[in-house]
C-alpha cells in the first residue's frame, strides 16, 4: 500500500493537525519516560521547517468520554516544551469547539499547540462524524504520527483522515517502512520468533505467520503447549493442555505451507518459579514430573543461531523463557545477541515489537542494534496478524 509523507505535502502557512502518542508514564505529576515525546520531535520540527503550524492531538488514559482532571494532557506540557527548545508550546483547554478554535487562530509561526485529551469526548472512540468534522475544522492538513493508535478507527485516527489531505508523519513513515520490509516485501528467507505465555492469545498471529514466513520459532510457555501437542510431558510447566488440538492444527498448516516450526530441543527446568532457583538443563522430552520449564537450553540457542545465519529477515514478538528472572533470561539474551550481531554485519533485517519483547531486548542490551523496534504494542500485533489497520488504511495515497 502506498501512503503520502510530509515530503508530499505543501505545509507553508498551513495548520497541520498531527495525531501523536502522548500516552507517557507519569508519577508525582511528572512524565517519567519521555521516549514517546522524543520520537515525535522530527515530525514537529519538519512541519515547522516547512512553514507549517503544528497542532497536536492525542489521547491520555481511558476517561471514557468524560472530563477527568487526572487525565489532562496538560501534564505533558513541560516535557514537550523541553523536547522543543526554541519553540513555544501552548495548551488548549479542549480538543474541539471554542477553546480549540481560539488557540489555533492565535498560533504564531514557530509555535506548537497541544490540544486537550481527545477522549474527553465520547465521539472520539465512536469515530463520530461530528467529532471528526470538529477536529478537521481546526486545520488544513492531517498528519498521523501515532502508529500505536492506528489499529483503532477513532475520530482522530480514521475519521479526520477522510476529511483533509492526509499523510504519515516521520515516526509513522519509519514504522510502515520497517514493517513492509519485514512482512510486506521481505528479503527471504524470513524467520519469526513468537514467544510468551499462551497460545490462545496468539492464534491469529500464528495462523498468519505460517503462511508468510519460512521459519517459525516458538518459545516461552507457548512452546510447552506445542510440546504437549506432540505427546511430550512437560511436568508442572505452564501449558494450555486444552489447546493441544489447536497447536496440532497449526503444525499441520505449517507443514502444508512449507514453514519450518522450531521448538526447543533442550530446556532449563526448576522446581520453583523464582530468580536463581536451583535448575538443570535436560532434553525437551525429559522434563521431570515435579519440575517446570523456565527457559530454552543452549542446544536450542545454537540451533537458532544456525537458522538466523541462513535467513535475511527476522521478526520477533515475545521472549524465549522467563526473561524477567535470572538466569532464565539466558536463551533470550543469547539469541538476541546473535540477531544483533548479524544485523550489525548487514546480514539480517531485524524488526521486533511488543512490550515484553522490547523489555527483553533492552535487558539484553541489544535493542539499539536491531533494524527497528516497534513500541506500538497492540497495533504491531494486529499488523503481524495480517489485519488491516484503519489508521493506516485511511492514509492510502
Amino acid at each position: 500500500m502506498a501512503w503520502k509523507t510530509l515530503d508530499d505535502m505543501d505545509l507553508d502557512g498551513k495548520v497541520a493537525l498531527v495525531r501523536v502518542d502522548l500516552n507517557v508514564p507519569v508519577e508525582g505529576g511528572q512524565v517519567t519516560d519521555t521516549t514517546r515525546i522524543d520520537k515525535i520531535v522530527p515530525t514537529i520540527t519538519d512541519i515547522l521547517a516547512k512553514g507549517g503550524k503544528p497542532v497536536l492531538m492525542a489521547h491520555f488514559g481511558r476517561p471514557k468520554g468524560a472530563v477527568v482532571a487526572d487525565l489532562s494532557l496538560r501534564i505533558t506540557l513541560p516535557a514537550l516544551q523541553a523536547a522543543l527548545p526554541g519553540h513555544k508550546v501552548i495548551f488548549a483547554e479542549d480538543s474541539i469547539g471554542g477553546p480549540a478554535k481560539t488557540a489555533v487562530a492565535a498560533l504564531q509561526p514557530g509555535e506548537v499547540l497541544l490540544l486537550e485529551n481527545t477522549r474527553f469526548h465520547a465521539g472520539e472512540e465512536q469515530n463520530d462524524k461530528m467529532m471528526a468534522a470538529s477536529l478537521a475544522a481546526l486545520g488544513d492538513v492531517y498528519v498521523n504520527d501515532a502508529f500505536s493508535a492506528a489499529h483503532r478507527a477513532h475520530a482522530s485516527t480514521e475519521g479526520i483522515a477522510q476529511l483533509l489531505p492526509a499523510c504519515a508523519g516521520r515516526l509513522m513513515e519509519a514504522e510502515l517502512k520497517a514493517l513492509n520490509a519485514a512482512l510486506g516485501a521481505p528479503e527471504r528467507p524470513v524467520v519469526a520468533i513468537v514467544g510468551g505465555a499462551k497460545v490462545s492469545t496468539k492464534l491469529d498471529l500464528l495462523g498468519n505467520l505460517v503462511t508468510k514466513v519460512d521459519h517459525l520459532v516458538i518459545g516461552g510457555g507457548m512452546a510447552n503447549t506445542f510440546l504437549v501437542a506432540k505427546g511430550i510431558e512437560v511436568g508442572k510447566s505452564l501449558a494450555e493442555r486444552d489447546m493441544a488440538g489447536t497447536a496440532r492444527e497449526i503444525l499441520d498448516k505449517a507443514a502444508k505451507e512449507g514453514c519450518a516450526i522450531h521448538l526447543p530441543v533442550d530446556v532449563v527446568v526448576a522446581r520453583e518459579f523464582k530468580a536463581h532457583a536451583a535448575h538443570e538443563t535436560v532434553a525437551a522430552d525429559a522434563c521431570p514430573a515435579d519440575a517446570m520449564i523456565l527457559d530454552a537450553g543452549p542446544k536450542t540457542v545454537a540451533a537458532l543461531g544456525d537458522v538466523f545465519a541462513e535467513c535475511r529477515t527476522l521478526i520477533w514478538n515475545g521472549p524465549l523463557g522467563a526473561f524477567e528472572l535470572e538466569p532464565f533470561d539466558a536463551a533470550t539474551n543469547a539469541a538476541a545477541a546473535q540477531a544483533a550481531e548479524l544485523t550489525r554485519d548487514g546480514a539480517l533485517v531485524s524488526v521486533a515489537g511488543g512490550g515484553d519483547t522490547v523489555a527483553a531486548l533492552n535487558r539484553a542490551g541489544v535493542a539499539a542494534d536491531f533494524t527497528y523496534i516497534s513500541t506500538a504494542g497492540g497495533a504491531f500485533l494486529e499488523w503481524m496478524e495480517g489485519k488491516v489497520l484503519p489508521g493506516v488504511a485511511a492514509l492510502g495515497a
